[in-house]
């Protein structure tokens, strides 16, 4: 049976009280943070963090002698766990921000990314070790349609060159904000129900044809 040599780490809490003349909170924060003088400091032990393995060496007595072998991440400090998977849910953020932005669908390779991480995430907040497996992705969504602020812009411009009805207004009259607001309000109050039924109904029937050609074709 080999042996390993583990250092494992237990983060324990110091504090002081002092107190600081400042006219708001904000000061008084700000001048305890930049405050050096530790001499009054006590150690909290009722609130120190789980103990954590920090490193690991094959062999007996072998700390910081040989090669460190790479700690699963479940035995990490919880702490920094949640903070280095802060950062890849921020990456995975702006990626699919990024693609709203220029109305593309994500890929299947991030959307089965994300469900891993998310996965991930789930068991760090539970303290337990990360998936074996990357969790399913999730099918992908087909945008049927996307109700754009500028196109409907552009269609008050139409409607203003044959209805006269409405007086002296312009294309200019009609706000960003009036645009805005009536977006939303179509978005939550139309119901697409039956738009988006028939559609995949049409959808499962052109499958099914290109099934039976490719069956017959083979």
């Amino acid at each position: 049976m080999p042996d390993f040599t583990i250092e494992t780490t237990c983060h324990l809490p110091v504090f002081r009280h002092r107190t600081y003349a400042a006219e708001t909170l904000e000061a008084a924060c700000r001048a305890a943070i930049y405050d050096d003088n530790w001499e009054m400091a006590g150690n909290d032990h009722n609130s120190s963090r789980g103990v954590h393995v920090t490193g690991a060496w094959e062999g007996a007595h072998t700390a910081y002698i040989g090669p460190s072998i790479p700690v699963p991440s479940q035995f990490e400090d919880t702490l920094q766990r949640r903070t280095r998977h802060f950062e890849i849910l921020l990456g995975l953020l702006k990626i699919f921000f990024d693609d709203a932005h220029a109305n593309r669908e994500p890929s299947l390779d991030w959307l089965n990314r994300s469900a891993w991480e998310i996965a991930r995430g789930e068991a760090i907040l539970a303290g337990n070790p990360d998936p074996d497996e990357p969790a399913d992705p999730p099918r992908p969504v087909h945008v049927l349609a996307r109700l754009q602020e500028d196109r409907v812009r552009e269609a008050i411009t139409a409607i203003f060159e044959v209805d006269h009805s409405f007086g002296g207004l312009s294309t200019e009259t009609v706000s960003d904000d009036e645009i805005h607001e009536a977006c939303v309000s179509i978005a939550t109050t139309t119901d697409f129900s039956d738009v988006v039924s028939n559609a995949e109904f049409q959808t499962a029937l052109m499958a099914i044809r290109a099934a039976h050609h490719r069956l017959h074709r083979e």
